[in-house]
Formats: structure tokens, C-alpha cells, sequence
């Protein structure tokens, strides 16, 4: 099968449970069959003359599940939009994507009041309101999967990107290459727990279109709940789940119980998830967790290793041309080398961007939005905007997105072989490291930690934590560090080092060395006035206000 469409065509018959949402449930010949419904009303509000595009602004709610099933099956397009998204910026994410209509619901529909979404008000419906379920209606009788089915080139849908390192871009997918995502060796008699956010790549590619693939159930949650995961595993008769970013932290901060492996889940996929959190999370829950890598632009996969080897994303698809590459040069970085401890010896010369050299054409592009696709596109390759390292055997460990490059006194380093030192710490629950501007040239060091549960900051003992670490760089020790509740995260629980950038050390609660080697202490208001001043003097000031 080689679109979306014909995956779901092929379960229109099938009577094996085919989704369960909180006390309901709907076999796959069920799911098809409501899927069809919507597809007769996208079809009937089409707009001629401008492109078959509708916004999904809902949660994980079966009407958005059989919105995408309507759109693959009459070629329509699905545009993920994100609910943290506010006023101009939101208003901007649905006209950049040409939606000729918004499907929301009443809990929503307050965020677009007032805003220009380039629509009529009658475009953006309620799931809730009578207009919405009157079309329903008028369309669930004689609806059926359609005769003839979109192909594998049709688009299917438009999911933005995190925004984690720069402005969400919408990014083209169509069925043919969601439809590859068939899945890690499902059955039917699993259950796959789709927690995250339909309008995000990780929920399609990782749960919803490998379950429409291998007739698995899915098990769908409104939102994310760390204290709900544990219950519905066991209700519901989990098998796997997939996740991103801090969930599994979350998940790990919910108390003990007896319960806690009493569950059928077999593994569960993690991409950049912490290796302590996994380690914990297979302690306590014993379940394995992956981290494999999937970008959302769909050039490059990486296959779970199977041995427990901290910040590994895995080893490419067979066959694909994919390295880690110099971006100044453009020449393959060097091999990795480790100590006996496992510990990053050269990461001066080995951390470089991942790149694809054949996989140009697998990427779809950016919709509407030339100047991201020649970026992502130069010198012939494809470049993920991802930072690594690869081993001898070639396995590839993240070391950050390309915004997390540092340039300390003259040296570039990436910001996760960082991250991951100071993540030893036993009171460290959660690190970000990141750049903030030198007052003459380049970046300074800062992290921001969330401490664990009862834990304090104590700068000497920090400071001798960080002298202990042999494989600490000379430029990384952070000359800034920044105590949190908890760390900023994207809607798809990704670490967002933006909020952390703009605020730079004036925060709460900061710590400074005066000096390279001096010992941390509080930076007051004063001293932070005193480098805000610095900066301006040298002509850096605006870098505090990007």
C-alpha cells in the first residue's frame, strides 16, 4: 500500500477494535466509515480555485483522528495548527497554509477571535455547534470510501515545526511518505498509547499511521497526563507508546506504587528523551525506551539500537548516504572517539551536522517558504539543522540542534555533550545549556537546571562537581548557571531554549564566576546591570534584546 488511503480502503471491512477513546470505542471498519463522513464534508466546503487545505485546531479527540482519515481519502490536506500558538502568529500559521476552513471547538474558538485568519467567519467551525454537526449528518448517510483514491503524491498534511530553534515552518508530507512509516513490528493484537499531538509528526509517523498500517489499536489521549499514564497503560492494555523531549521525566516524578509494572507494554519509543530519564524509566517501569530520529521533514531516519547506549539515535536506513559533516567545510567529521568510561574524547573534531547526501529529493519541502527550502537544500544535500557525532560502528549520538553551536574564546562546541556532564549530577533533574553574548566577541556559557525533588543549588559544591568531570572541556564549564521550577518546553514537550536565550542572566535566581576560575556567586542586580552596560558599550547590547 502506498498511500494513506489505501491503508485505511484496506480496513474498511475490518472488524477488530480500531480506536478507544476514554469510555468509547470504534472497530477500524467504524473509524474508516466515520473517516468517510468527514471526507464528504471536507469535499462539499471544498474552495475551488485555491488549495483543498483545512486547519485542525483541536486536541486528541477521535474528530481529529477522523479528519485525517477524511482528508487521505479525498486528497485533502490537514493543517496541524498548534493551540499555543496566540494572536498575530496564529492568525499568520493559518493564512502562510492557505486553510480554506478552520475545524475547532468551543474551548478554542476564543484564541481566532478578532484575529484576520483570512477567512469568513462561517469558515471556522465548532465541532460542537449545530452548523458542524448538521453537515455530519447531512453527509453520514451514503457516505462511503470512495471508488477512486488520491495516490501516493497527494499531500496530506502540513505539520509545523517545533519552533524550538526558530519559527515554526509548515512542512509538506505527503501520503506516499507517511505511508512508509509502517512501524517497528506491530500486530494487530497491540495497542499503541498516542499521547502526543496530533498536529505533530511524532504522533503521525511514530503511532497513528504505523496502527492504520498493522491493524494495531490505538489508544488515544485527550493530552498528555504524567499522572493519567499509568492508568490508562492498564486499562486500555498498552503495548507501546511513543513520546518526545520531557514526558518521561514527568512520568518519573509521579509517586511509587505497586503498580508500576503491572502493564504489557513492551517498549516505548523516547527521541530525545534524557539517558538518565530512560535508565530510570527501565528500572522502575521495566520498560525499554528507544530513541531513534526521525526529523519532520522526512529525509533522514535512524533505527534504534538495541544496547542501552546513552544519546544514541541509532544507525540510518539501509542504503542512505548519511554523515556527519563539517558546515564550514563541508568534509565528513572524523570518527568519534570514547575513553574506557564511554566518554566523548575529541568532540572539537567529530561534532558536525547530520546530513543526507542522497536525500534531497525525499524531502517535500517547506510550504510557501523558498528561502527555508534553499537552506535546507544547499551544496546538493540535505541538512537536518541537527548536530552529532558518529561511532566506529557507525551509530549516531545527538549533540544538539545547530542553534546550540557555542564559540567560547576562538572554540566551537555543541551544547548536548554538555547537557549530558552535568546531567550526572545526582541533584539535576533537567539541564539546558546554551549561549548568551560575550561583551567582545562570541558567546559565554550559561545552563539552566531544574533540580530533583528536594534537592538545592550549592555553588562550591557544584563548582567541584564540574572540576571532577574529566571529559569537561577547558571552554564549557558554564560561567552562568540559572536555577528553575522546571525547564521550558514545547506543546510536544521539547526542550525550548528561546525563552532561556532572551532572558539571558537577567533571571531569578543566578549564579556567576566573576572570573573564569573564581567561585560561583549570586549575581545581584548590580553586576547584571554592569554587563547589560558592557554589551552596550561594545555595540552587543541588541543580542540581548533578538
Amino acid at each position: 500500500m502506498t498511500s494513506i488511503a489505501e491503508m485505511l480502503a484496506a480496513r474498511a471491512s475490518d472488524e477488530h477494535p480500531g480506536l478507544v477513546f476514554e469510555d468509547e470505542a470504534w472497530t477500524w471498519a467504524e473509524v474508516v466509515q466515520e473517516c468517510a463522513v468527514r471526507g464528504a464534508l471536507l469535499a462539499s466546503l471544498r474552495l475551488h480555485g485555491r488549495p483543498f487545505h483545512a486547519g485542525v485546531l483541536l486536541d486528541n479527540v477521535p474528530e481529529y483522528l477522523f479528519l485525517l482519515g477524511g482528508a487521505a481519502l479525498v486528497g485533502a490536506t490537514v493543517v496541524g495548527i498548534n493551540p499555543t500558538r496566540r494572536g498575530d502568529e496564529l492568525a499568520g500559521d493559518i493564512r502562510h497554509t492557505d486553510c480554506g476552513l478552520v475545524v475547532t471547538a468551543d474551548s478554542y474558538a476564543p484564541l481566532l477571535d478578532g484575529l484576520d485568519v483570512g477567512l469568513p467567519t462561517e469558515r471556522v467551525m465548532t465541532v460542537e455547534s449545530g452548523a458542524y454537526r448538521g453537515l455530519l449528518e447531512r453527509h453520514r448517510r451514503g457516505a462511503a470510501v470512495p471508488d477512486a483514491l488520491p495516490g501516493a503524491d497527494a499531500l496530506w498534511v502540513l505539520i509545523f515545526t517545533s519552533g524550538s530553534t526558530g519559527a515554526p515552518k509548515a512542512v509538506r508530507a505527503t501520503q506516499g511518505r507517511m505511508a512508509a512509516n509502517r512501524g517497528m513490528g506491530f500486530s494487530r493484537d497491540d495497542v499503541l498509547y498516542c499521547a502526543m499531538p496530533l498536529f505533530h509528526g511524532n504522533a503521525l509517523s511514530a503511532n497513528v499511521v504505523p496502527a492504520f498500517a498493522s491493524g494495531a489499536t490505538i489508544a488515544l489521549r485527550r493530552k498528555f497526563s504524567a499522572s493519567g499514564f499509568l492508568p490508562d497503560v492498564r486499562r486500555y492494555g498498552v503495548t507501546y507508546f511513543n513520546t518526545v523531549g520531557r514526558a518521561l521525566s514527568y512520568i518519573l516524578k509521579t509517586p511509587p506504587t505497586e503498580h508500576d509494572r503491572d502493564h504489557k507494554v513492551k517498549f516505548a519509543l523516547g527521541p530525545e528523551s534524557s539517558a538518565p530519564d530512560m535508565k530510570a524509566f527501565r528500572q522502575r517501569f521495566g520498560i525499554p525506551v528507544f530513541e531513534g530520529y526521525g526529523s519532520s521533514e522526512g529525509a533522514i531516519r535512524m533505527m534504534p539500537v538495541q544496547a542501552e547506549r546513552p544519546g544514541a539515535l541509532g544507525v540510518p536506513e539501509a542504503d542512505a548516504d548519511v554523515v556527519v559533516v563539517n558546515p564550514d567545510t563541508f568534509d565528513e567529521c572524523p570518527r568519534a572517539r570514547f575513553d574506557e568510561d564511554g566518554r566523548l574524547c575529541n568532540a572539537h573534531e567529530a561534532i558536525g551536522e547530520i546530513v543526507r547526501r542522497d536525500g534531497v529529493s525525499l524531502f517535500e519541502g517547506y510550504y510557501n517558504n523558498d528561502a527555508a527550502n534553499a537552506e535546507r537544500t544547499r551544496h546538493g544535500w540535505f541538512w537536518s539543522g541537527d548536530l552529532a557525532y558518529r561511532a566506529d560502528d557507525g551509530v549516531f549520538y545527538f549533540a544538539g540542534r545547530n542553534a546550540d553551536w557555542l564559540r567560547v574564546d576562538g572554540e566551537n562546541f555543541a551544547a548536548a555533550p554538555v547537557e549530558r556532564i552535568i546531567g550526572r549530577h545526582p541533584g539535576v533533574a533537567g539541564v539546558a545549556v546554551y549561549g548568551v553574548p560575550d561583551p567582545v566577541t562570541g558567546d559565554q556559557v550559561m545552563a539552566a537546571l531544574e533540580l530533583r525533588d528536594g534537592a538545592g543549588f550549592d555553588p562550591s559544591e557544584f563548582d567541584a562537581f564540574l572540576r571532577a568531570q574529566p571529559d569537561l572541556g577547558t571552554k564549557w564549564s558554564p560561567r552562568f548557571v540559572r536555577v528553575v521550577d522546571s525547564l521550558p518546553v514545547t506543546t510536544t514537550e521539547k526542550l525550548d531554549k528561546q525563552p532561556l536565550r532572551r532572558a539571558a542572566w537577567q533571571a531569578p535566581e543566578v549564579w556567576w564566576r566573576p572570573e573564569r576560575d573564581a567561585p560561583y556567586e549570586r549575581l545581584d542586580d548590580g553586576a547584571a546591570a554592569a554587563l547589560a552596560e558592557e554589551l552596550e558599550h561594545n555595540g552587543r547590547g541588541a543580542l540581548l534584546r533578538r
